[in-house]
C-alpha cells in the first residue's frame, strides 16, 4: 500500500512540473512576439518586446525586495547592538556616580584607643558654614 502512495506522489510531482515547464515555454513564445513602447524618462520611449519588459520588471522587484529586507535587518541589528551596549554603560555610569558620592562623603577617623567621651557639642545651627565644618 505504501508503494502505491509513493507512486501517486511521484506522478503528481511529474505532472505539475511538466505543466509548469509547458506554461513557461508557451509564455515565452507568445510574449516574445509582442512589441511595446516602454516609457522610462521624458521623451524617451524605446520600442522593445514584452518578454524583456516582464523579465526586467521581475528582476527589479527581486532586487528591491532584497534591498528592503537587508535594510530592515540592518536596522534591527543596530537596535539590538544598542540594547546590548546599554546595560554595561549604565553599570559604568552608576559606578562613576557612586565613586563621586563616596568622595563627597566626610569620614571621621576611628579612635585607636578608648578615650573618655568628649563633652557634648551644642546642636549645629540650621546654616552651616565652611569654617564650622573644618572645626568638627
Amino acid at each position: 500500500m505504501a508503494n502505491l502512495w509513493l507512486k501517486i506522489r511521484i506522478w503528481t510531482k511529474i505532472i505539475v512540473v511538466t505543466a509548469i515547464v509547458l506554461y513557461v515555454i508557451l509564455f515565452t513564445y507568445k510574449n516574445a512576439q509582442f512589441r511595446v513602447e516602454l516609457w522610462y524618462w521624458f521623451n524617451h520611449k524605446p520600442e522593445t518586446n514584452l518578454l524583456l519588459v516582464v523579465l526586467c520588471t521581475f528582476l527589479a522587484g527581486v532586487i528591491a525586495t532584497l534591498v528592503a529586507r537587508t535594510t530592515r535587518k540592518t536596522i534591527h541589528q543596530v537596535q539590538e547592538l544598542q540594547d546590548r551596549a546599554r546595560p554595561p554603560k549604565m553599570g559604568r555610569d552608576m559606578a562613576d556616580i557612586r565613586a563621586k558620592a563616596a568622595m563627597l562623603q566626610t569620614k571621621s577617623p576611628a579612635p585607636a584607643s578608648p578615650s573618655p567621651e568628649p563633652p557634648a557639642k551644642p546642636p549645629p545651627s540650621p546654616i552651616e558654614t565652611l569654617e564650622d565644618r573644618t572645626q568638627m
